[in-house]
């Protein structure tokens, strides 16, 4: 399936923060499909995933007129919504967030749509990408969560240990030898 034209996106963003509705079910028809499968990938459950696209539409409808092009391409923002509400949905099911070493470069780089790359940086970024799940991969499943949950994100120590209903300290020596391990793992890569 191919990516929906980030201009042609812009577009029906720009009418749905007017509230145009014939816009936002266009903008739905192109994106869903995506956007569900995204959302299928974290959380497994069909009906999870499905709860999670309605909630993260609500959203780009309540929110289309907070979107800003300069800071974000609209399959990235949408991606990120959709991952906000998934991620929402698994600490309120009192799950554990497991990143998917297979699966994680294919999100990666749909999270960070740009039309700006151009070929080589993109097979750099792909690379990089691709070394650091596989790196991720090793950690231990509650270490990598909360390093994910640290840095993918965008959460504090606390807010953290919050979530993983664990002492503050636990979190961050978690995170501190998570982040050692990735730095050697990623140096022994880079040097073979």
């Amino acid at each position: 399936m191919s990516s929906p034209d980030p201009q042609q996106l812009k577009i029906w963003l720009a009418a749905v923060a007017r509230k145009d509705a014939n816009a936002f079910r266009a903008l739905y028809d192109a994106t869903s499909s995506k956007l569900f499968g995204f959302a299928l990938r974290i959380l497994i459950k069909r009906e999870s995933a499905e709860e999670v696209l309605q909630e993260a539409f609500v959203s780009v409808w309540n929110n289309a007129a907070s979107y800003q092009a300069s800071l974000a391409a609209p399959m990235t923002w949408m991606t990120t919504i959709v991952r906000n509400k998934a991620f929402d949905m698994l600490r309120r099911a009192d799950h554990m967030v497991e990143l998917d070493a297979d699966t994680f470069d294919k999100d990666v780089m749909d999270a960070m749509e740009s039309s700006d790359l151009t070929p080589l940086a993109a097979l750099q970024l792909s690379q990089a990408s691709t070394a650091l799940a596989g790196c991720l991969s090793r950690l231990e499943g509650l270490h990598r969560q909360a390093v994910a949950m640290a840095f993918y994100h965008d959460m504090s120590h606390s807010e953290v240990a919050e979530h993983m209903k664990l002492p503050i300290g636990t979190v961050k020596t978690w995170i501190r030898r998570g982040l050692e391990r990735l730095r050697v793992c990623l140096s022994k890569l880079e040097d073979a």
